[in-house]
């Protein structure tokens, strides 16, 4: 049976799912037709129900739950580990709600988070995550929502942090942030839900226990990253709550769509979030 499966090329993801994809776990007799597209791009086809299995925000996720469930394995959860908001130090902020702020996706965590922090911040501009850096170095925005890797380069380009909205949520909620979960169709067979579920867990686990076995995988999407950024980007976003969510994992997910609730960017009523 062939599944379509969807993912970032971003280490993490490719550490992830690498054991799956290339056959170095017993797949059971499925087969997965990978989509490798950047975060936002993936939360759109989510909407769409376009992929089988796909990465998500977890933001993006409580507007696809009629769609998809959430399953136990491969999520982004942490502490530490959130989006950076950043402007250029030659720029002086005088006024944070009137700022023009490029965000990675409407549909990002990073944008509920900056949205829960200042609501009041209304000129946002859509960017591929990886061309935010430059857009605030060059003046076409005022600050940038950073996301991934680009956290650990900022610094040395000259980007000064207005707010780490990880530590934010940290602070508000005192719970890990969660930030990107793996969904399957709900209508699928209980049984295939919790077999992919299986293999995903055990792909991660061959990860942690053959880690570099993977980053032939990563180096071949992470373009002109360095091989310390590469290790530096898994071990923040790849831990325990990607083998599975485990109750904290998922106290931290209920959390998060109450807030969204609080909000009113959307509602959800009985539909169960979490496979069994």
């Amino acid at each position: 049976m062939k599944l379509t499966l969807g993912y970032s090329p971003c280490p993490n993801d490719c550490f992830i799912f690498d054991a799956l994809v290339h056959n170095k776990i017993d797949n059971e007799g499925l087969e997965f037709k990978v989509e490798l597209q950047d975060v936002e791009t993936l939360n759109q086809k989510a909407l769409n129900g376009e992929l089988d299995i796909t990465k998500l925000s977890f933001h993006a996720f409580g507007y696809v739950l009629n769609n998809y469930i959430l399953l136990r394995a491969g999520s982004a959860l942490g502490f530490n580990c959130g989006p950076l908001l950043v402007q250029s130090g030659k720029f002086k902020v005088e006024s944070l709600d009137k700022m023009k702020v490029a965000i990675p996706g409407k549909m990002t965590t990073a944008n509920f988070l900056l949205s829960l922090a200042y609501p009041d911040l209304k000129n946002k501009v859509e960017y591929i995550f990886s061309e935010i850096e430059d857009a605030v170095l060059t003046g076409k925005v005022d600050a940038g929502l950073l996301i991934h890797e680009n956290r650990f380069t900022y610094e040395q380009k000259g980007l000064k942090k207005i707010m780490d909205l990880g530590e934010y949520w940290e602070s508000l909620i005192h719970a890990p942030i969660p930030l990107g979960g793996i969904v399957i169709k709900r209508n699928m067979d209980i049984d295939l839900q919790q077999k992919v579920n299986k293999l995903i867990k055990k792909s991660v686990e061959y990860a942690f226990a053959y880690p570099e076995s993977c980053m032939p995988y990563v180096k071949a999407h992470a373009q002109e990253m360095s091989e310390e950024v590469m290790k530096k980007h898994i071990a923040l976003y790849v831990n325990k709550f990607s083998i599975d969510l485990g109750t904290e994992g998922m106290n931290a997910v209920n959390l998060m769509f109450n807030k969204a609730k609080e909000l009113k960017l959307f509602n959800y009523g009985e539909e169960k979030l979490v496979i069994d």
